[in-house]
């Protein structure tokens, strides 16, 4: 049995310091602003009209003591909502939330802050509100600015921190904390590469010591590295409970089926489902994380839901900053020109080893296919497959390294006689 299989199965005997049932949240939306003066004085007696948006419907989990609980889906589909909620920023329409000991929640850019306060007054004032008291939230201090590297700011008002600074500031109060339980949105995704493998070293810390956590996150890598399991949400639906890989599958299944994707001719959905995408070594050992200065191959699964007479498929990878890095193609090309078409039902397996390593820091690769060479024949379009983190500490120039046979030569005059 592997070992991670082995692990959720013990984790699973633990005690239940989440428990969540039936939970139900909806919004009211309203269909017109009406929030100036001029408005109210021109329509005094427009009737403002809502409609409802129902972002949770009927979730059901619970997470263990000691266990990294994962929870995706697309943009929208209410996964940060569900955090809130457990966060006690909102406030359920219907259901039960049951937790055990302290919490400590890291949510977004400024929740718990007061930006008129400078940095050595909040961290004190939110030690406080995560349960510490007063004097061990001074004593812990020290600790805070250390993992923030934010010393030299500390007495500088929050409102004239940038959104990175933030971040590390609000991650570090929430680490030093050291609470039962941990709430973390993906706004990690603000701070700078460094930072993120801070923390990544972070989670795999708490994660040996037997902490437990609930991540919210579009990084699937992330996902399939710490989470022991994780849950789907889609449209404010519980879509799969279980196993992180399997949930990272449907995830990108989900992603092929989107909006970005134009879908077939007859508008009935995508001409291609996604089957696996992921990223190995060179010797074929698949990773969730990248080694900078080294190379590494891209791999993807994809299947035919309807012909496609001449299939041309490119990938596009990017940095954090979604800036182009480098783009690659499909190889379908035969001899003579014409592409190998591919029926409905059958798979295609690419597989692209890419030589260039890149620098540290977090990357993303989008996928565009077409149905044939003919102008705006899109089967996808910029669909984001997969991100991932190049880990590395030495600073490097430019987006990837490069071999470059360079010589040189000392030349010297001759010395006086």
């Amino acid at each position: 049995m592997p070992s991670n299989v082995r692990r959720r199965a013990r984790l699973l005997q633990q005690p239940v310091l989440i428990e969540v049932r039936g939970l139900h949240k909806s919004f009211r939306i309203p269909d017109q602003r009406v929030d100036t003066i001029k408005e109210r004085v021109l329509h005094p007696l427009r009737q403002i009209e809502y409609r409802e948006l129902k972002a949770l419907r009927g979730i059901n989990f619970d997470v263990h003591q000691g266990e990294f609980f994962g929870i995706v889906g697309r943009n929208g589909s209410g996964k940060s909502t569900l955090l809130k909620v457990l966060a006690s920023i909102y406030r359920a329409d219907s259901g039960t939330i049951r937790m055990a000991g302290r919490l400590a929640p890291f949510i977004e850019l400024g929740v718990g802050f007061n930006p008129e306060l400078t940095a050595r007054e909040n961290v004190e004032l939110n030690g406080v509100m995560m349960g510490l008291g007063r004097r061990e939230a001074r004593r812990r201090l020290d600790s805070v600015l250390d993992f923030s590297e934010l010393r030299e700011f500390v007495d500088l008002k929050l409102k004239n921190y940038s959104s990175g600074m933030m971040v590390r500031l609000a991650f570090a109060v929430m680490v030093e904390a050291d609470a039962d339980v941990m709430l973390v949105d993906e706004v990690l995704a603000v701070g700078d590469a460094a930072f993120a493998q801070k923390c990544t070293d972070v989670f795999r810390e708490k994660r040996s010591a037997g902490k437990t956590l609930v991540l919210v996150t579009h990084d699937m890598a992330t996902v399939q590295a710490f989470c022991d399991r994780a849950m789907l949400i889609h449209d404010g639906e519980q879509r799969y409970l279980g196993d992180p890989e399997e949930a990272a599958l449907r995830y990108y299944r989900l992603n092929f089926a989107g909006s970005h994707d134009p879908g077939g001719p007859d508008g009935s959905g995508p001409d291609v489902e996604l089957v696996d995408v992921w990223l190995e070594t060179l010797d074929g050992q698949r990773t969730e994380d990248l080694q900078a200065g080294r190379g590494f191959r891209f791999s993807l699964v994809a299947r035919a839901r309807r012909d496609l007479p001449a299939p041309a498929i490119a990938f596009e990878l990017l940095n954090v900053d979604d800036v182009s890095v480098l783009g690659f193609g499909d190889g379908l090309e035969r001899e003579d020109g014409s592409r190998t078409p591919i029926r409905a039902g059958e798979q295609i397996r690419l597989s692209a080893e890419l030589d260039h390593p890149l620098v540290p820091g977090r990357y993303s690769v989008l996928c565009s296919m077409a149905r044939s060479r003919d102008r705006g024949d899109d089967a996808l379009r910029d669909l984001r497959v997969i991100d991932f983190l190049v880990k590395g500490t030495d600073p490097m120039p430019g987006m990837v390294f490069v071999s470059a046979n360079v010589q040189a030569t000392v030349e010297r005059g001759q010395s006086a006689s």
